[in-house]
């Protein structure tokens, strides 16, 4: 029988603080009072790291829980990010989100995704949301902007207090070496979130972020919609086996490569039991990793920016 127990472990970032491992992530967790139901019920059962953003459109309900929690806010790391139509102006964007957060600060904002979005075709003001052209295209700015314009702004940030770090999200290789080389870089981002998963294992990444003292964040870490690994043939033989949840199999497995884990669920039950991980053995450490090469790679969340290619 293998020992259960609350992931309490932290990783430092770059700019010497501490982030939880393992956190709750909140992406589609607006409904009613999901987000709100589901941030109280991790805090209260010792989660310490809240994930959100600004397109999530529930960062009101994050905050009111955070705020009702009880927890002291210098125990909880929360995280939100920057929506691709603000990205010109990403202070005010912050401010915006710390208002609907109700909070005075967060402890890391990160760049959503390496695109910007134009709010010209933006008719009723609310730049939460994707703008389309005429021809149902996303609006997105090339010529104009680009990533490395926001990340010049958005090193301003830890100096108002307004965050404790800032980082970058869904970001390639390539593109953060663009980010790192360039002339008006002076902060090397503390956080990369990205879609990873055993069938979206990253390695190259991975490593190549912890070169750069960049920690390695997953979102989407049990598959995304409907969490298809959670159905996986070898998933469910390793849980069967160390007599776990597959989902507990999973986000063990993805604590045991070293970076931070992002479940996320509006389930109170599964709240508590994805929190609680094991050391898998070498053969369902492997077991598991080897699922990408037995059935191929398969990245899920592939939105299409054209005539911008994110993940090159």
């Amino acid at each position: 029988m293998v020992e259960l127990k609350n992931t309490t472990a932290t990783i430092k970032l770059n700019t010497g603080a501490s982030i939880p491992v393992v956190g709750l992530g909140t992406w589609r967790s607006t409904e009613a009072d999901d987000g709100y139901k589901a941030v109280r019920k991790a805090l209260e059962v010792g989660y310490r790291h809240i994930d959100t953003a600004a397109i999530y459109q529930n960062e009101g309900q994050v905050g009111k829980a955070i705020n009702d929690s009880g927890v002291p806010r210098n125990e909880i790391f929360v995280t939100t990010k920057l929506w691709c139509t603000q990205q010109h102006n990403p202070k005010e964007a912050l401010e915006q989100s710390l208002k609907r957060l109700g909070l005075d600060y967060v402890d890391l904002y990160l760049m959503h995704w390496p695109v910007s979005l134009s709010p010209r075709t933006i008719k009723d003001g609310n730049l939460l949301t994707i703008p389309v052209r005429e021809d149902g295209a996303r609006d997105v700015e090339i010529s104009d902007w680009n990533f490395i314009k926001t990340w010049e702004l958005m090193q301003e940030l830890p100096a108002t207090g307004l965050t404790k770090a800032i980082g970058i999200s869904n970001f390639s290789i390539n593109n953060i070496k663009d980010l790192l080389a360039s002339p008006g870089n002076k902060i090397v981002p503390a956080m990369n979130q990205v879609e990873l998963h055993p069938l979206l294992p990253q390695q190259e990444l991975i490593d190549f972020c912890h070169s750069k003292g960049i920690i390695i964040e997953a979102y989407s870490p049990l598959g995304s919609n409907n969490a298809p690994l959670l159905t996986q043939k070898t998933i469910i033989e390793v849980a069967k086996k160390n007599n776990v949840t597959p989902a507990q199999v999973v986000i063990s497995w993805h604590v045991q490569r070293g970076y931070v884990v992002l479940p996320k669920s509006v389930n109170a039950d599964r709240i508590v039991a994805n929190l609680k991980t094991f050391t898998l053995s070498k053969e369902d450490f492997d077991a598991v990793s080897n699922i990408s090469k037995v059935e191929g790679e398969k990245r899920i969340v592939v939105p299409d920016w054209s005539p911008f290619v994110p993940f090159v």
